[in-house]
């Protein structure tokens, strides 16, 4: 499992995915869907996009990774999480297959997101690519819409050592005559989408060609913006409860699908306010510059790459706090010390171990972090990392949790979730 040991776990190659949906009757070829890749976003794309598809009537399933909390969370249709009989009766009723083509977890899951998906009979279904795009376990399905948010440096082991190499395996979920649609324009791999959409005759859009978007707020009050569409020409003016700077770039690129997406789906302008408002609720979305307490203000975002924790350091620094406490951790295959370079030198730090084989030992996170000027504690777990931030904070301080997922999965049970 990819989550626990890491790149030993991937399977680069898209054969076993085939066999499996082959002997599964092609469930992935019963329902329509929205495919989503990129280095950051796509977590934040998919939720807004379901959410608003939902508003608009449509059964949407939402296949995402990976999981905080339940790995149920992976897989779910209008919010609610696949039943753990499913689940069980999957594993039972194919494990003879299973057995014969050995595939990996991602493999596993994504055959069974998608049976679950068509047994339900969703109207069409937002997925979420794991790790690159050409070679992804969910690369198997011929959507509607494919969307890139943004290309990044993260898995260069397995994705390529420049931008131009990540986003030509991100550029593969570019299907023949599929629309695809480019978040974040970035010249140094725009040529790459460019290409690869004239080979496959796809219409290739950017989102700020389709969305003239004006943030009026970005605070943890809420993401309040004014917008106009051009496809469709809608005009709207809301608030939504994802906040952070790095969350501008993801709305302009959901707006922009929604404009796509509008005429085929029959989305309004009313669809698309209430998608992005009640998005925590219609999909239970989490992890994002999550508020997990108030006094003192308590935040957790999975960011865990440099380029997602550049935006996140941009995102606290736009807030009025006076002195950032943060609990942090992070897995041995990551560029650690590029990604520390991110977080403020001013900050107080409490550095865990997540508990999966993969997590850096803290003491040794903390002597990494040392030699950059973030001093800070080692502590034990990353439950007790949290309880010595709370008491260390005063009423007019923050505390951050971030670093890993996981770290972020660990913390998430010490506070009572509010959506």
């Amino acid at each position: 499992m990819f989550q626990r040991i890491g790149p030993a776990a991937i399977k680069k190659d898209l054969t076993n995915t085939i066999r499996l949906c082959e002997a599964l009757g092609h469930p992935e070829q019963a329902f329509s869907s929205v495919h989503i890749a990129g280095t950051n976003g796509k977590g934040s794309v998919s939720n807004w996009l379901s959410a608003i598809l939902q508003s608009s009537g449509h059964q949407t399933g939402l296949y995402t990774s990976p999981h905080l909390l339940d790995f149920r969370e992976r897989i779910r249709i209008n919010g609610v999480l696949c039943e753990e009989a499913f689940i069980t009766d999957f594993v039972s009723r194919y494990r003879p297959v299973i057995e014969e083509i050995e595939p990996s977890f991602f493999e596993i899951t994504v055959a069974m997101a998608f049976l679950y998906f068509a047994e339900k009979g969703v109207d069409i279904a937002v997925i979420e690519t794991g790790l690159g795009g050409r070679l992804d376990s969910t690369n198997v399905i011929t959507p509607v819409l494919g969307i890139i948010t943004n290309i990044g440096w993260d898995h260069m082991a397995m994705l390529g050592n420049t931008l131009p190499l990540i986003a030509s395996e991100k550029a593969g979920i570019i299907k023949p005559g599929v629309p695809v649609l480019i978040g974040e324009r970035q010249e140094e791999v725009q040529g790459v989408f460019k290409e690869t959409a004239v080979l496959q005759g796809a219409p290739l859009y950017n989102s700020d060609n389709l969305v003239r978007l004006e943030v009026l707020s970005n605070d943890p009050a809420g993401l309040c913006f004014r917008a106009q569409l051009e496809t469709t020409q809608f005009t709207l003016e809301t608030c939504t409860p994802m906040f952070g700077s790095y969350q501008e770039k993801n709305l302009q690129t959901v707006l922009a699908a929604a404009d796509l997406l509008q005429e085929d789906w029959q989305i309004s302008v009313n669809d698309i306010i209430s998608g992005l408002q009640q998005v925590k609720e219609l999909t239970g979305f989490r992890g994002r510059m999550e508020i997990l307490q108030h006094q003192p203000l308590v935040l957790a975002d999975c960011a865990h790459n440099s380029d997602g924790l550049d935006q996140l350091r941009r995102s606290i620094d736009a807030m009025d706090v006076p002195h950032w406490h943060i609990v942090t951790g992070a897995v041995q295959d990551k560029d650690v010390a590029a990604n520390l370079l991110h977080l403020p030198e001013s900050a107080s730090y409490y550095f865990c171990k997540p508990d999966i084989p993969r997590g850096m030992d803290a003491r040794t996170l903390q002597q990494l972090a040392a030699n950059m000027e973030r001093k800070g504690v080692a502590y034990g777990s990353v439950h007790e990392a949290i309880v010595s931030a709370l008491s260390n904070s005063g009423s007019d301080e923050a505390i951050l949790i971030c670093g890993s997922i996981f770290v972020v999965a660990e913390a998430l049970p010490n506070f009572k979730h509010k959506t």
